[in-house]
Order: structure tokens, then C-alpha cells, then sequence
């Protein structure tokens, strides 16, 4: 019974310590392409949907600059706001 345990112990390492157990070195993760917002229009007057994707963006007062990931969901919050958004980068 105890070598039965043995076995699935070794069997559950992650990749990283079974790579440097094997002499590999680990895979390092690609660098992230990022994108630069600013928040140029007030969103006084918009609608609700769009207050919280501001939000979501992770703005908090007019003119702010964030740098975020540039993946397909920030792409589309973007998207969904450009009359009070830019890109800058």
C-alpha cells in the first residue's frame, strides 16, 4: 500500500520541477503584448453598460492612462466605448 502512494506522488509533479528533475530548463512564457488606454470623455451622460466598462477598465477620473493586455476581451471593451476612449499605443 505505501508504494502504491509512492507512485502517485511522483506521478502528480508539476512540469517545471519534473523538467528540472530531468535536467530541462522550464519553459519561460512569452512576453504579453500590451496596449495603452486614456479615458478622454466624461462618461456623465452614458449609459449605464458603458460606466462599467470604464470601470472594468480600470479607470478611475478623465485623462488616465492604463497599459493592459492586449488580448480580444480588453480589444472588445475598447470597442465598446471609443467615443470616450483612445488607444494611445
Amino acid at each position: 500500500m505505501a508504494e502504491t502512494k509512492a507512485v502517485a506522488k511522483t506521478a502528480k509533479q508539476p512540469a517545471a520541477a519534473k523538467a528540472a528533475h530531468e535536467g530541462k530548463a522550464p519553459a519561460k512564457p512569452a512576453a504579453k503584448a500590451t496596449i495603452q488606454v486614456q479615458y478622454f470623455r466624461s462618461m456623465i451622460q452614458a449609459p449605464v453598460k458603458h460606466k462599467r466598462v470604464i470601470k472594468g477598465l480600470g479607470f478611475t477620473r478623465l485623462n488616465q492612462i492604463v497599459v493592459r493586455e492586449d488580448t480580444p476581451s480588453i480589444r472588445g471593451m475598447v470597442n465598446t466605448v471609443p467615443h470616450l476612449v483612445r488607444i494611445l499605443q
